[in-house]
């Protein structure tokens, strides 16, 4: 059994959703073990990086982390509901699917969770931005490809923008990994904000804050 596989099934549930201030609109980060922040302090992951930048940066957001390490396409689709009522959010970033495809689970079911949690987040005005993730090459070329492709697939026809691999500079990087090879450490958490803010800073709009 692949080392990969082994670690995200060892991870456990550790969701950090709190509740939105009622003044600020809410950037809701729904994702797993890697934005829920397996393996560091709370304050060193990305998410909470992304945090502090906004607030750098004078953009009034606040982030809503509710990642949950170790959920598949399936969990996530059936606890959207709730976390989009509970939070209200402006902004929803959806990081799902890598524990889909190092479990092997089928390629169809896992994209048509991704595009109904995708078109569920977008409604009522909601913008939407899709994380995409990739499988090690030993899970095969016809399964390797037709994961990568249904992220962009799926940003393409729904139309919302697409980080075509939130690892992109971190994968096969020691230095930048926990023991597992799976999670970024700590030197790799301000990679992956770089990897995402490109494409999440058009959809901030106008809310920079006045100083």
């Amino acid at each position: 059994m692949s080392l990969w596989v082994i670690a995200l099934w060892l991870a456990l549930p550790v969701g950090t959703a709190r509740a939105a201030l009622p003044d600020q609109p809410v950037i809701l980060v729904y994702g797993d073990s890697i934005s829920a922040g397996y393996g560091l302090a709370p304050d060193q992951g990305w998410v909470n990086l992304l945090s502090n930048r906004l607030s750098r940066e004078g953009y009034g957001f606040q982030v809503v982390n509710a990642s949950v390490s170790g959920e598949t396409t399936t969990g996530g689709l059936a606890r959207l509901p709730r976390a989009l009522a509970a939070h209200r959010p402006r902004i929803v970033i959806i990081e799902l699917g890598g524990n889909d495809g190092l479990r092997g689970l089928p390629l169809a079911t896992t994209r048509a969770n991704l595009d109904a949690m995708i078109a569920l987040a977008g409604r009522s005005g909601r913008r939407v931005l899709l994380l995409g993730m990739r499988m090690p090459p030993n899970y095969g070329e016809r399964y390797t490809r037709g994961f990568e492709a249904a992220y962009a697939d799926l940003a393409r026809q729904r139309g919302v923008p697409e980080v075509p691999f939130l690892l992109a500079g971190l994968a096969g990087q020691p230095a930048l990994m926990q023991a597992d090879g799976i999670h970024p450490n700590e030197r790799g958490q301000p990679i992956l904000l770089d990897n995402v803010w490109p494409a999440l800073r058009p959809l901030l709009g106008g809310e920079r804050q006045r100083h």
